[in-house]
This record gives C-alpha cells, structure tokens and sequence, in this order.
C-alpha cells in the first residue's frame, strides 16, 4: 500500500479545509481497490467533490467507479437526507390530521438542525450496522472540514445525552420518537469510532503551521471523544529541482520551517508524506500515484499567453471604498484563503481612514493568527465565540420566555434550550448582529466554507419559526438581515478560490446557490496563484500553466469583477504582509504576465 501501511477496515480522513482530504481518501481507496480489496468511500461533505476526483457521476447510493472493478462511492446528500428524514417522520400524519396541521409538521423540519441529523442518520446506518457495509472489505469516509467534522463526530453523544434527559416527548426536531429508534445506532457509531481494531483517523494536513495547529487541535480533540488510533498525513511536501528560482526556494523553505516546527500532538503519531504533485489529482491514474517515490514530473510544458488580469486586491479596495460603510463577507471552499483575504481587505480599508470591523462565523477562526496580534488605527477584531454566543442567548430566552412560566414550565424551557441545536440560533442571531454593524461602518466577515456559510443564510428562512417557539420576541436586526444581504449597496460577497479544477468548480455552485437566495456575488478572487510569477522550477511551471483555464473560465464566464493574489513567498500573516497582498501588482513591476 503506497499511502496507508496496514490500514483497519474503517478510515476517516479529515483536516483543515483545502488541505486534500478528498484527494488522499480516493488515493487510498483506488490503491486499496487496485489491490483487489472491496472498498466503499463516503463523502459526509456537504460540499463533496467526489464526482471530479474520480470522473464518476457519483449518487447517495453506493456507485461503481469507472475504470476500478471494485470501488463503489457515494454522497450523504445533507438535503435528499432531510426530505427522507422528514417524510418517514410526517408521511404517517398525511390524510390522518388536518392539511394545516401537517403543513405545520413540515416546516418545523425544515430547519437546519432536521438536516443535520437526517445526514447524521444516514451515517450511522454505515459506521454502526454491521450488516449495511458487509459486502467491503474496507469503509472510508472522507469527511467535511474541520469544525463540521467535529461536530458530526460528536453527535453521538450530543443526541444520546438529549434523549435521555428529555422527558416531553419533544424537541427543536419536533416528536423524539424519531430519534428515540436511532439512539441504539448512534451508539454503536461511537463504539466502532472508539475502536482501533477496526478504526484509523487519518489526519490530512500540509506544511504550513496553520494547517498543523489545526491539525494538532483536530488530533487532541478527537483523543478525547475517545478515537486513539490516529495516523498523520502531510500532503503536498516541496523540494525545489532549480537553484535559479527564488520563488521555489521560498516555497521549499516554507515547507521545511513548518515541518520544523511540528506541533507536539502530532510528532508521536505514523506520518506518511505526499509530494506537491505538478498537477491536481484528478482521475484514477493520477491517484494511483500519491505517495509513490517514484512519481516524477510530467514532460515541461510550451509557454502559453496568460489572460489579462488585475494583480492584488488594490482595485476592489479603491471601489469598495468609495461606499463608505456596509459588509463585505468572503465565501468559498475551505483552505483557500478566504481568512487572508478578508484580513487584507480589513487593513486595506482601516488605511484608508474607513472604522472597520473584521469579525468570523467560521468555527475554526484563525483571525488572531492572521494579524500575529498587530494592531492599527480604525481596525476593530472580534470572533463569534459559539459558546458565549450559545451561553447569552440561553440566559435571555430565560429572562424573556422563562420569566412569567411557573416552575414545570421553566423546567421544560431549559430542557428544551439544552439541545444542541441552541448553538445553531445563538451563532445565528449574533451573525445578524454583527451585520448590522455596517450601517455605520465597514464590516468585514471572514465566513465559514461553504457548505456552512450557505446553511447559515438559509437558516434564515427558518429561524423566525424557531425562535418564536421559545421566545416571542424577535430583535430587528434578524428581521433586517436578508433585506440587507441582498441589497448590493450595503453587503458585497467576494468569492474567493484557487486556481484548480475542485475550488472553481466548487465556487460555481456556491455563485449558484447565492443567486437563488437573490445575493449577487460582487467579485471572485483567485488566491495563492503562480501565474504572476516568474518561476523555472519544473514543478512550479507545470502548476503555473495549469492554472490558465481556470482562470480564463473565471475572468471570462464567471466573475463581475476579478483580481488574482499571486503565491506569497512569505506566510501572509501580519500587517506589513497583508498590506503587499493589497498593493501586488506593485510588486511585481517588470515581471511579465
């Protein structure tokens, strides 16, 4: 096995978003498939991209894979899981109770939390039944990053914990007889999860320090639900093949000072290192071989004209600007960068005299790491903290709703408050909130990736239904917030991606899906490219030229407004570095394009 020595029959693969997770799991089941094992691999991602790594339209149903006899994949379909979940709850009622009473039944599943578990449901049916998974050999999981996967991961015991202490009969999922014939399942998933004879985690990661920090963190939290058997995999190791060019020297050196710097956690756990390939993995020969020492550079490549593009973020900063206040939220796939960017346009606009307020929804914040701590004139930095948030939120509802209630009542309030989908409203509610911010100023939201961030809008929609059943009061800036999102003077959505197939593709779907919501994206971003750069490493120039019909297809058929942040040869972290992320092109003076 060229990624996996002795791998048990089930695999998680997880990381920080962008760091290859998908890659290595298909990696790992082509090679395991190739070598005769039966394999099925699973995508719980909401953002799966199974279907282009593996050029196979994949569906929520075990699919064979083209081209490998015995691989089969599938999707968990958050939302065809939801539909499922909540027909098997209100099908039965159809014909028995009143339209209006049915009709009240459905949108009370129709939040986020409904499609949470429904996606959880399906899940454990694979990781806790033996009998649904008999016929593989192996089970492998490629799952959503980091801040979701934890939160799936802890599920079980969330749930479990609920039903047990629940004495109503009810819950933000309506009638827990629905989760009450799970319970035995969900169980049994922590179990196998627990178990190192059957179980790997395989923590995905890249030489950069702030993929490893998540990664350690990733590593000591899971140790703590009880999942020992850990196995670290740091994808896309450099070596420079050139003495002659400076931007593989920097990339090499890079590399080389975050391995350096391995965090504790993570230097006692197996580690198998994969080399940054010339190209992206796509496609099963490309699979097979990851993790190959043998794997070598592809022929160079005939230099091609480069479309014309704005370099640096100069130009959206200068238009942005002349608003004078409002939001601006950077969205897209996990690991593209959209922290950097929405930190460079924090400072950008704070130098420019603008009161800004740079603040995240994304559970795995990495603002402070960003700005090393620095501080400037006008920059205001805040985090939504889900405890905090969870913590105020329960206390008012208590204040308000719990106030006139008798001591039955208030008992049942609580209760009802300790379901883990509270969190989901608190973070919502202190979402609107910091939206609101931009009435008198520029607020800039570094958002979570994308499958969390487009569950965040659409809870929206079902938030008034939700929050009404514990409290009848409803602040205006909730009331407010997707007027506001929608108003393309106030809110600007920057979409921001790489230069590769999985995140432009990706970033398509998320410009999709924001369009229905009747939110026009203001600008895309592709981030991290060496298309600006004069680079003769054979590696280096093979992914340079990789890069043009991406972003072609971007400038030309996708985005409004366009700019490319060239490959930094320094972390991006601190002032002085997100303030050349702004001013690139004057960098790059002379260099050709």
């Amino acid at each position: 096995m060229a990624l996996l020595p002795n791998p048990t029959r089930i695999l998680f693969f997880t990381g920080k978003g962008g760091v290859g997770k998908t890659s290595m799991a298909c990696a790992t089941a082509v090679q395991l498939a190739e070598e005769g094992r039966r394999v099925l691999l699973v995508s719980t991602d909401p953002a799966s991209n199974l279907d282009d790594v593996l050029a196979t339209k994949i569906a929520s149903e075990p699919t064979p894979i083209n081209g490998v006899p015995n691989l089969h994949a599938m999707n968990i379909d958050p939302a065809e899981a939801a539909r499922q979940y909540r027909e098997r709850i209100v099908g039965p009622y159809r014909g028995v109770l009143p339209d209006a009473a049915v009709a009240s039944m459905e949108e009370q599943f129709s939040g986020s939390c409904t499609l949470e578990i429904a996606a959880f449901d399906e899940f454990s049916r694979l990781l806790g039944d033996d009998s649904a998974t008999a016929q593989y050999d192996h089970v492998i999981f490629d799952t959503a990053p980091t801040g979701h996967t934890l939160r799936l991961l802890t599920l079980p015991s969330a749930w479990s914990g609920f039903l047990e202490t629940n004495t109503t009969g009810t819950s933000c999922l309506g009638p827990l007889a629905g989760l009450q014939a799970q319970q035995k399942l969900y169980e049994q998933s922590v179990a196998v999860l627990s178990d190192a004879e059957k179980t790997t985690l395989v923590l995905v990661t890249r030489p950069e320090a702030s993929a490893l920090q998540e990664a350690a963190r990733t590593s000591s939290e899971l140790q703590q639900l009880g999942v020992q058997n850990q196995r670290l995999v740091i994808n896309g190791v450099f070596s420079a093949q050139t003495d002659d060019d400076e931007y593989a020297a920097a990339m090499q050196a890079r590399c080389e000072q975050a391995l350096r710097a391995l965090p504790d956690e993570l230097a006692s756990l197996p580690r198998t290192t994969a080399p940054l390939l010339p190209t992206g993995l796509l496609g099963v020969q490309a699979l097979l071989r990851v993790g190959n020492p043998h794997t070598g550079c592809a022929p160079d490549i005939a230099d091609e004209v480069l479309p014309e593009f704005a370099v640096g973020l100069k130009a959206l900063v200068d238009e942005i600007s002349r608003a004078g206040r409002g939001v601006i939220m950077t969205m897209g796939k996990g690991g593209v960068g959209k922290t950097t960017v929405a930190a460079a346009l924090a400072v950008a606009l704070a130098d420019r005299g603008h009161k800004v307020l740079l603040s995240t929804t994304d559970p795995a914040a990495h603002l402070a790491t960003t700005l090393e701590g620095d501080a400037i004139p006008n920059l205001t930095v805040s985090r939504i903290d889900p405890a905090k948030e969870t913590r105020e939120y329960t206390a008012e509802v208590m204040a308000t709703a719990g106030a006139h209630l008798d001591e039955q009542g208030r008992a049942l309030l609580e209760e009802d408050l300790r379901s883990p989908c509270t969190e989901e409203i608190a973070v919502f509610r202190a979402f609107a909130r910091t939206v609101a911010n931009g009435t008198d100023r520029f607020v800039v939201l570094d958002t979570a990736p994308t499958g969390h961030t487009i569950l965040l809008l659409d809870s929206a929609l079902a938030y008034h239904r939700e929050v009404t059943r514990q409290s009848s009061q409803m602040p205006d800036y909730v009331e407010a917030l997707l007027p506001r999102l929608r108003d393309p003077d106030f809110a600007r959505v920057l979409i921001v991606t790489l230069p590769e197939a999985t995140p432009v593709h990706e970033a398509k779907e998320l410009q999709e899906d924001l369009r229905r919501a009747d939110i026009e994206p203001f600008a895309w971003i592709s981030n991290q490219s060496l298309c600006p750069l004069e680079v003769s490493d054979p590696v280096l120039r093979q992914r340079k030229y990789h890069e043009i019909p991406y972003i072609r297809n971007v400038r030309e058929s996708l985005a409004q407004r366009f700019a490319v942040v060239p490959w930094q040869k320094k972390p991006p972290t601190g002032i002085a570095s997100l303030r050349r992320i702004v001013q690139a092109e004057d960098d790059l003076v002379g260099q050709s394009r």
